[in-house]
């Protein structure tokens, strides 16, 4: 195992559409081929219209899960209201910074709809380098299949359902391939109205 951020397993997807946006995760944990849960938890609802993934070690990413909850905590105390997407990707961008000389192994995903219902998504290394430019972004040991599924399936302004159909066939076609992710899968699609998760079968071996 030449790459420690890959130990672990596991793949994240998001996709922006139309007043909505997809993130979209499988349920693995393993110590490379070893599977050790089926039920991991790698998505992390931040506000009621934004959820952030992590991908890496999974102390590390139930670590700074932990921090993320107690700080916007934090910000909603103080500035009466819910952290927008693109304040909470710069601040995930700043604690990946502050600890570059000793980082955490993940890799971020950020999706939400900001106070005008606009989707917004974003990514960074794992020192902060951020990047919040395009309509989908792969994280993850699957990140280049799905890539490719992306390419062909995601256009602009899905609908939710379209949104629901692209990213699990997407996610769903990349886990088939993949030792280091499977075991199930569960879709959260945002819209102004909330968060649905829905969960999918996948290949069980």
């Amino acid at each position: 195992m030449s790459n420690i951020f890959n130990f672990h397993g596991g793949s994240i997807l998001a996709i922006k559409g139309k007043n909505c946006v997809a993130i979209a995760m499988d349920r693995r944990l393993g110590a490379q081929y070893k599977t050790v849960s089926t039920t991991f938890q790698r998505v992390f609802k931040m506000t009621d219209k934004c959820l952030a993934g992590f991908i890496g070690l999974g102390g590390d990413v139930q670590t700074i899960g932990a921090d993320l909850k107690y700080k916007l905590n934090l910000y909603a105390l103080k500035e009466n209201r819910q952290i927008q997407p693109k304040t909470l990707s710069w601040l995930i961008s700043n604690m990946l910074y502050g600890r570059r000389f000793g980082p955490y192994f993940i890799e971020p995903l950020v999706a939400g709809l900001d106070e005008n219902n606009e989707p917004y998504i974003s990514t960074s290394d794992s020192i902060g380098c951020m990047t919040d430019g395009d309509n989908f972004f792969c994280i993850g040991t699957a990140s280049e299949l799905m890539l490719g599924a992306c390419e062909s399936f995601v256009k602009p302004d899905l609908e939710a359902e379209e949104l629901f159909e692209v990213a699990s066939q997407c996610l769903l076609s990349a886990l088939d391939r993949d030792a280091f992710s499977g075991w199930g899968a569960v879709v959260y699609i945002i819209t102004p109205a909330g968060i649905t998760a829905r969960t999918l079968k996948a290949r069980m071996d």
